[in-house]
């Protein structure tokens, strides 16, 4: 898949999601949106607008795709929560990042955990680049499905904004 910014049309959120429940993917890009009702989701907002407020130019979205927390000279970060579901994180930033080369913007990224007092650097990689463009193929094809996966249980579907929409 050749890079350009005009074939990406995929928010950071939907990359995320597909790391972390395929389910949920479908029915967030149906507009089925549960996230309001969480409050995780507001902690993990308000942790986000509180952390690093020093910071110069905080959040800007790029294309309606792109919702970038910080933009540094040099790098670019990711306000999380937790480390809970970090492969899902990485592959989000990685994604801003493939998204941002596609600009002819290159940058490395940071997801930051104020809670925890820890960083982690991500760089985005030749074996990221094709994991992302597999995954883009795959959110793909699981968008155009005219029914959702199965509900799968998996150790996190309790702390889950969906969680009753799936199992209760």
């Amino acid at each position: 898949m050749a890079i350009s910014a005009d074939s990406l049309h995929l928010t950071g959120v939907k990359i995320n999601y597909f790391f972390v429940c395929k389910r949920k993917l479908w029915l967030f890009d149906r507009g089925i949106r549960m996230e309001q009702e969480s409050d995780r989701v507001l902690l993990g907002k308000l942790l986000d607008e509180g952390s690093y407020p020093r910071r110069k130019k905080r959040r800007i979205t790029i294309n309606d795709l792109i919702a970038i927390d910080i933009v540094g000279e040099d790098n670019i970060q990711e306000v999380k929560y937790s480390q809970a579901l970090e492969k899902a994180s990485i592959m989000q930033i990685g994604y801003y990042l493939y998204y941002l080369r596609s600009l002819g913007i290159e940058k490395k990224g940071i997801l930051s955990y104020p809670k925890l007092r820890k960083r982690k650097e991500v760089i985005l990689t030749e074996e990221m680049v094709c994991e992302l463009e597999d995954a883009i193929k795959e959110i793909e094809k699981l968008i155009s499905q005219p029914s959702p996966p199965e509900a799968v249980r998996k150790p996190y579907c309790k702390k889950c904004a969906y969680f009753e929409f799936c199992f209760g």
